[in-house]
């Protein structure tokens, strides 16, 4: 099982129909993509970040459909302008050591892929996550 899990916060002056309609993407995006079992969206509590979302996967095939799904990428395109920081990150009970590094190689063919994406990534101010491309690359 792979939880993959968001948490950001949002540009000052963003406004509050923006951040709704965001926050209805990334819901909408657990409900239409068929590899998700479970999500939850809303307030992150306890850290820097404002917000935060968990996507519940069963398997890498699985993550590989949730990464890109129509829905995700629609999500992507009309988030990622909002965000100011953002870190991206999985949690699984997966033994192979190897799992973190499939997943990043994941991230990595979907920036590879898809070069819009990359460039609203790489204009966050701040991002933390697998396969970070441009100046968040590690």
């Amino acid at each position: 099982m792979i939880h993959h899990c968001v948490r950001f916060t949002i540009k000052p002056g963003t406004a509050p129909e923006q951040l709704e309609d965001a926050l209805a993407s990334l819901r909408h995006q657990g409900e239409a993509i068929p590899a998700v079992q479970s999500f939850l969206v809303g307030r992150d509590h306890g850290g820097a970040y404002e917000w935060g979302a968990t996507f519940q996967i069963a398997d890498l095939e699985g993550y590989w459909e949730y990464l890109i799904h129509p829905a995700h990428r629609r999500t992507d395109e009309i988030g990622l302008p909002l965000v100011d920081q953002f870190v991206s990150f999985d949690i699984t009970d997966d033994p192979d050591p190897e799992t973190g590094k499939r997943i990043a190689a994941l991230h990595q063919r979907r920036f590879d892929t898809d070069p819009e994406l990359t460039a609203l990534v790489s204009n966050l101010s701040q991002y933390e996550g697998s396969a970070a491309p441009g100046p968040h690359a590690a």
